[in-house]
């Protein structure tokens, strides 16, 4: 009820993003990476400020779309470096072959040779939602609902559209995320007020490895 209340408040000043087709949410599913020692894992529960994370994305598990993503935070601030790849790099870097990416012309791509090379960077996990997006033109702002968070379990298959699954989360909460670029707008800040949504630095990823025994926390 909650959340309805919030997309009614929502949905007359806002509009919804390019890949809700039709009006309809549509399922984000990703491969993320770490190296060898855990670090982007283990660097997110210590709190280190400054800290990257790569991470492959597909939509509707198609391969139409594919994009490798760096995401970076410095400090309260968020960067993400994107660029669409091929069904065949995709392959490649889901079977951490480096091979070749020294070469490209794509600064990311010559940067997760450097990684998987010198740290071992290779897919982690897979983490499965699906998302209800609104955006609006003012400070890129940007505001999803994120249900049904799944974890895959003993494959990092990207394209297995019926990998085996878990949710992550006691009580398969929703996650409402508020994204901006320097400020976000009193006119869309009133608009969250009603929301009795807890504020924390939520990360998908260390909720989703949360199931290996060696990232138990």
């Amino acid at each position: 009820a909650e959340v309805e209340a919030l997309r009614n408040r929502l949905r007359p000043a806002m509009t919804l993003d390019s890949h809700c087709v039709g009006g309809r949410p549509y399922v984000i599913r990703s491969l993320y990476f770490d190296d060898e020692y855990n670090t982007a894992f283990a660097d997110k529960l210590r709190g280190v400020q400054d800290r990257d994370k790569y991470r492959i994305r597909i939509y509707n598990f198609s391969d139409k779309l594919i994009r490798l993503e760096r995401k970076s935070k410095y400090g309260d601030g968020i960067a993400k470096q994107s660029i669409a790849i091929t069904r065949e790099m995709c392959e490649q870097l889901m079977a951490a072959d480096p091979t070749g990416l020294e070469k490209s012309d794509q600064p990311l791509l010559r940067d997760v040779y450097k990684q998987m090379r010198t740290k071992g960077l290779k897919p982690a996990v897979i983490v499965d939602y699906v998302r209800e997006a609104y955006i609006h033109p003012a400070e890129h702002v940007r505001i999803t609902f994120d249900k049904q968070l799944r974890t895959g379990l003993f494959s990092q298959d990207l394209f297995e559209r019926w990998l085996p699954t878990i949710c992550p989360l006691d009580d398969n909460s929703m996650i409402l995320e508020v994204k901006f670029d320097n400020y976000l707008p009193d006119y869309i800040r009133r608009l969250l007020w009603s929301c009795n949504a807890q504020r924390s630095a939520i990360s998908k990823y260390t909720l989703c490895r949360r199931f290996e025994p060696n990232c138990a926390f």
